[in-house]
């Protein structure tokens, strides 16, 4: 009996289906997910993860082949056009997708190669097709004899011919957004070159810290070090968390504390330091959706005995609003259309819908996704809610301006728009309300960048209004 059970059980496994990869399964499908309905990766996962029953190794893996192939997406589609007999847009989307996951575990993490092209080869068999799957394993192969660099090399202008180009393949990033970053960085003043772009892009395609807020007179830094967190270097505010779910830290859990960009914390936290002559008890957080910045806000301003409004025009984005902050009242209404009377509040924070571009780590699909053409639309909207925020605080009361983006565009120029057509408002120098930050630009306005400070590019403007 026992020797006929092992022949029985050895045909078994002989005949054994190869096992399901979820981890890639998920990954290939976060991708088709940002193609086909244009999908927020950083929205998408989570969820994938948690339907899938992803934890641990898996999930690990699953994400850093859709972030990672997402952000390398630009150099591996060079280096398959360098390796197929077909370029990259006339390849089927689905094979395409499955063939930049491959190209990704080649170039950029530890996967043994046999294992990067066998595991890539089977996923494309059980998704797309047999006869596709023999196209992506000559491809792969191909890819496989060369570094990443060696590719670069290969595929990427050089830079003495095209430093634009070069920076734009070797970094995986649209041209229009090298240009715009390093146009940002000169303008900061001071600004080493080509090398400084490029250590911004790097820093673009490094997978982000998670950084938690302990907003005041709720939590302290203290209580999230004491439950796995590290101090920040920056936010008084701020820690760090090396390793597991945010939502495991009973402050984050019980909303008295939350998980919040440095950069987005030290912008409102300079908004809060400018002094103001006078009553300080309204204030204003006109685009308030998601809510971390209002968070911050209402736990400052209840602390000293005043009150937040904070606004959405997006119905989903104020109920997150509600979630998130303590006693602020929450609305849903269009800044350039106020709800509420001209020059009452005492504090406005204008955080203005832009292209996200400062947040390109958090969000990798975003940079193949924006478009140049967008920023006309984008900025008329801006300068039109940075005058509605002028209009809404009093005279001596101060407006903090910010975008996640470094684009000159929407920061700068929108700005000397504004100021241009009003004789009742000042620039401050933004700098002098972060003295504990370095790195900020020649002033007046505060610029934070991923490669100098571990944030998200974000920028700042100050600006007091003057005039009754």
């Amino acid at each position: 009996m026992a020797q006929r059970g092992g022949r029985g059980a050895g045909k078994a496994v002989r005949s054994r289906k190869p096992a399901r990869d979820e981890a890639r399964n998920a990954a290939y499908d976060v991708l088709r997910a940002v193609d086909e309905r244009d999908a927020y990766a950083n929205l998408l996962m989570p969820r994938l993860l948690a339907e899938r029953g992803l934890s641990g190794r898996d999930a690990a893996l699953a994400t850093e082949l859709a972030y990672g192939t997402l952000r390398g997406l630009g150099a591996y589609d060079e280096i398959i056009a360098a390796c197929s007999d077909r370029p990259p847009e006339d390849i089927d989307p689905p094979l395409l997708d499955a063939v930049r996951i491959g190209v990704h575990q080649l170039l950029r993490t530890r996967v043994p190669p046999h294992a990067a092209v066998g595991t890539t080869v089977e996923l494309v068999r059980l998704r797309v097709g047999i006869g596709p799957s023999r196209y992506a394993n000559a491809v792969l192969r191909r890819v496989a004899t060369r570094t990443l660099p060696a590719w670069l090399a290969i595929v990427a202008p050089h830079p003495d011919d095209d430093p634009v180009g070069h920076l734009a393949v070797s970094h995986s990033h649209p041209r229009w957004i090298v240009s715009a970053f390093r146009d940002a960085l000169e303008a900061g003043g001071d600004a080493d070159g080509w090398e400084e772009t490029a250590a911004l892009l790097e820093a673009d395609n490094e997978r982000p810290r998670v950084t938690l807020v302990a907003r005041p007179g709720r939590a302290s830094v203290e209580e999230l070090v004491k439950d796995g967190a590290e101090p920040a270097q920056l936010s008084p505010y701020a820690a760090y968390l090396p390793e597991g779910d945010p939502a495991s830290i009973p402050a984050v859990a019980e909303g008295r504390a939350a998980v919040q960009d440095e950069a987005s914390q030290l912008v409102a936290l300079a908004l809060t330091r400018v002094p103001v002559t006078g009553a300080d008890g309204r204030w204003l957080d006109m685009c308030a959706g998601p809510g971390g910045k209002a968070g911050l806000l209402d736990a400052v301003v209840t602390g000293g005995g005043g009150r937040l409004l904070a606004s959405d025009v997006q119905p989903h984005r104020a109920r997150l609003v509600r979630q998130t902050t303590g006693e602020a009242a929450v609305i849903v209404a269009d800044g350039g259309e106020p709800a509420w009377r001209p020059g009452v509040f005492d504090r406005v924070m204008l955080d203005a819908p832009c292209t996200g571009l400062g947040a390109l780590r958090r969000r990798p699909e975003a940079r193949w996704r924006r478009d140049p053409a967008s920023l006309a639309e984008l900025t008329a909207l801006q300068r039109a809610l940075l005058g509605s925020a002028l209009d809404s605080v009093r005279p001596g009361g101060v407006v903090a301006y910010v975008t996640c983006s470094p684009h000159l565009a929407e920061t700068r120029d929108v700005v000397a728009a504004v100021l241009d057509g009003r004789d009742d408002t000042e620039r401050l120098d933004a700098r002098e309300f972060l003295p504990e930050v370095p790195g900020l630009g020649e002033g007046p306005y505060a610029a934070f960048w991923p490669h100098r400070h571990g944030t998200d590019a974000m920028f700042l403007a100050l600006l007091r209004r003057t005039g009754a």
